[in-house]
């Protein structure tokens, strides 16, 4: 398939997956449930955090997250003081526990009384390099809190070769414009130019069949590659190309 034509296909198949009918099914649902950007963002980044595994799982779980949190996290988030943290008591999705919950709360806490909000964090670390050492810089700010070692796990680190697809999803749900009624466009100081493809192994499996990508481990010099695939063929949103990559994989086996 020559580039004018994979252009074409791949083009097709975002449009085909970016919808609306896309949220049920996705864990993008539970932002979707609130309206304040604070809330939208705060949901956003603990349901990414907790997105590996069974769908349905995850978003079980992200739901119960937000639960705990009254359904209004901005409000939870600013309010929580320590004594408080029984209320996780018994939290668990897969390796991240309710121990690792309360740390994201108070470091959550700190990013919002202390550095701006999550959206100012990631725009501070961006460099010419571009979003990925953003990654790096707001894993170094969230564990300024007091925390066990075991739980910087759940903040990947592109500079420990990382694909960081969760943070990276995240990120997309972020920046990318809410027209097609998908990704939310809250975050105005990031252009969708920067960011990089959330890569699993649907996205990667497809990208290597339609050779977008050769190397065959799911890293971030896997994602490097990938990215700089995608970005020929649209410079200005990549990541749309998420949707036709991670819908021909996860729904039609391709």
């Amino acid at each position: 398939m020559n580039k004018k034509d994979l252009k074409r296909f791949l083009d097709e198949k975002a449009m085909q997956y970016e919808r609306p009918d896309f949220i049920p099914s996705d864990p993008i649902q539970i932002p979707h449930r609130f309206e304040k950007k604070e809330d939208i963002e705060i949901a956003g980044f603990l349901t990414a955090t907790i997105a590996w595994g069974n769908r349905k799982s995850i978003i079980t779980n992200a739901t119960k997250l937000m639960t705990l949190m009254e359904d209004n996290p901005h409000e939870f988030i600013l309010n929580y003081t320590p004594d408080q943290k029984e209320i996780f008591s018994g939290f668990v999705h897969r390796t991240f526990n309710e121990i690792d919950l309360e740390t994201f709360v108070r470091a959550l806490q700190n990013m919002y009384l202390n550095h701006g909000g999550l959206e100012n964090v990631f725009v501070s670390g961006i460099t010419q390099e571009g979003l990925q050492p953003a990654i790096a810089y707001f894993k170094a700010l969230f564990f300024e809190v007091q925390h066990q070692q075991r739980t910087q796990k759940h903040v990947s680190d592109p500079l420990r070769n990382s694909a960081a697809k969760r943070i990276n999803m995240f990120l997309r749900w972020m920046v990318r414009d809410s027209k097609a009624g998908v990704d939310f466009g809250i975050w105005k100081k990031i252009s969708p130019s920067l960011l990089s493809c959330p890569l699993d192994v649907h996205t990667g499996n497809v990208g290597r069949k339609l050779r977008l990508l050769s190397r065959k481990q799911n890293d971030a010099k896997a994602l490097l590659e990938l990215d700089t695939s995608l970005r020929k063929l649209d410079p200005d949103d990549p990541v749309k190309y998420d949707f036709a990559l991670f819908g021909l994989g996860a729904f039609e086996g391709f």
